[in-house]
């Protein structure tokens, strides 16, 4: 791909900005209290966009249109389910987090099951963001090759090397505000794009209506027997119906904003509860249209390519291409010159802002969870920045190195490592955490059998899922379905081991 100099311009004034605001902010960075949590002062419209940015990655910018234009909007159906989870998470989640001044999402468990139920957690979250962060850095590098003509090794390298520096020296300052831009800038980004679709089609929007809706490619859920027909709503495990996807999309979100310590923080650094309830508005009236927005894009690709045919297009629509180089191909060979330098940055921005706030949340947790907590505790706070920035640097270095693996192995590796090991090890943290927010009852024991009885069950769809076992003995429900099983799983056995072991009188519990 060859960028005109106005392309260039737009790329290197984004990154200008971004990398001013980690300087900016590294001047404030004096103790751990503004590291991790920004001294707790973020207004919740601030809040609001950067959880956008955080939780808009790579797969919005290039799975959503994909998706949308090469099958419907099903992809679209389980974020319906945000709506009921921000009231669960503004009502019943968020109060327990603001209380005590935490700065991890891992504190509440010790206060409701003791150290080692905590220590459980943020090795869960850690191993997870570990792997994301490997995976999304190289994706952003394919569109670093793309665009610079660079080699894949240089490409990772370099971006997480820009990556790691202003997260690193800004800390969640520079992670919250450099967020909030890249949610600014992904959206114009897609704004562009549809701009120049629609001022080429001979009918504008209305022929993108007409066409789209007489193809049903504006269908949100599967049709009954996979035709054009009447939806199906049953509730099922052996097949994906509307209602089991609103229910996946229940549990993800759910997840998100019960144990996740990217979304935790946020509650946090908050100046208030009201303003941290206030936040999540902002995220959830933000992200469902730009959500919707990216599936729109992919729509309209389609619209566009039926009426001006393209041989990459057509192969994607045949199975011959993969569909996530849907984007690339339109940016490289339809958007004029600067246009297509905004695009871009958009894209970066969509990798960048979940990048650095993995790489925060992972050096929080690193710090409070478990050095602060269990190896050095006692210390001066400004030991514990310093081992802060140390542990930020290894993330990045490990960003950098698994990336670089990555590279050199088949992408179904990739996929299957990240499946595996986060499945394993995150299954039936909602259980977990619903078992402590609506229940008092047991203590570690109980939780620890949930926590044994959930790694079992998840191992042996991973086993199912591998072909490794027989037919007799293989998971009889679509392994699609394998969180939403565990967590319930989890919640149930953790519930019923209660019984057995009550909480002690010197157990922790919730007030």
């Amino acid at each position: 791909m060859k960028l005109a100099i106005a392309d260039w311009i737009v790329l290197a004034g984004y990154l200008f900005v971004v990398l001013g605001i980690g300087i900016y902010f590294s001047r404030k960075n004096t103790s751990t209290e503004e590291y991790f949590v920004g001294g707790r002062r973020f207004r919740g419209w601030v809040i609001g966009l950067s959880l956008v940015g955080t939780s808009i990655s790579s797969i919005t910018f290039l799975a959503y249109p994909a998706d949308a234009f090469k099958t419907d909007w099903l992809r679209y159906l389980p974020n319906l389910a945000l709506l009921p989870a921000m009231l669960v998470a503004a009502f019943v989640f968020l109060p327990f987090f603001r209380r005590g001044n935490m700065t991890s999402a891992y504190e509440f468990l010790e206060m409701r099951y003791g150290p080692s139920i905590r220590v459980y957690g943020a090795i869960a979250f850690l191993v997870a963001q570990l792997v994301r962060l490997a995976m999304i850095l190289w994706l952003l590098s394919l569109l670093i090759q793309e665009v610079t003509g660079v080699t894949p090794t240089t490409a990772i390298i370099l971006g997480g090397l820009f990556v790691g520096l202003y997260t690193v020296i800004g800390g969640i300052d520079a992670v919250i505000w450099t967020d909030v831009l890249q949610t600014v800038i992904l959206l114009l980004g897609g704004v562009v794009c549809l701009w120049v679709i629609l001022e080429a089609l001979p009918g504008g929007l209305s022929q993108v209506f007409d066409l789209a809706g007489q193809a049903g490619k504006f269908a949100l859920a599967p049709w009954e027997n996979g035709a054009p027909g009447e939806t199906s709503w049953s509730f099922s495990l052996s097949e994906k119906t509307a209602t089991m996807m609103l229910l996946i999309g229940l549990t993800n979100w759910l997840t998100e904003y019960s144990s996740n310590q990217n979304t935790v923080q946020r509650y946090c650094a908050s100046q208030s509860t009201k303003e941290a309830r206030r936040g999540l508005w902002v995220y959830l009236f933000t992200a469902l249209p730009i959500w919707a927005f990216y599936m729109f894009l992919g729509t309209a690709l389609w619209v566009f390519f039926q009426v001006y045919p393209d041989v990459q297009a057509s192969a994607i629509l045949q199975g011959e291409a993969r569909a996530e180089t849907l984007m690339p191909h339109f940016i490289t060979a339809y958007l004029p010159a600067g246009v297509a330098g905004l695009v871009i940055a958009a894209a970066l921005a969509a990798a960048m802002s979940s990048l650095d706030s993995s790489i925060n949340s992972v050096t929080t947790v690193s710090v409070v969870d478990l050095y602060r907590r269990h190896l050095r505790p006692g210390q001066d706070d400004r030991h514990y920045l310093r081992v802060a920035w140390g542990i930020a640097v290894a993330v990045t270095v490990f960003m950098i190195g698994g990336a670089l693996w990555l590279n050199g192995t088949e992408t179904k590796t990739l996929q299957d490592t990240s499946t595996i090991l986060v499945s394993l090890l995150g299954g039936g943290m909602l259980g977990l955490y619903l078992l402590g927010f609506f229940s008092q009852r047991g203590d570690a024991r109980a939780a620890w059998c949930g926590i044994g009885c959930t790694l079992v069950f998840t191992g042996w769809t991973v086993l199912t899922n591998k072909g490794l076992l027989p037919d007799a003995l293989s998971a009889p429900f679509d392994l699609y379905y394998t969180g939403l099983i565990g967590n319930l799983l989890m919640f149930a056995v953790g519930y019923l081991a209660a019984s057995l072991w009550p909480a002690s009188s010197s157990a922790p519990v919730t007030d």
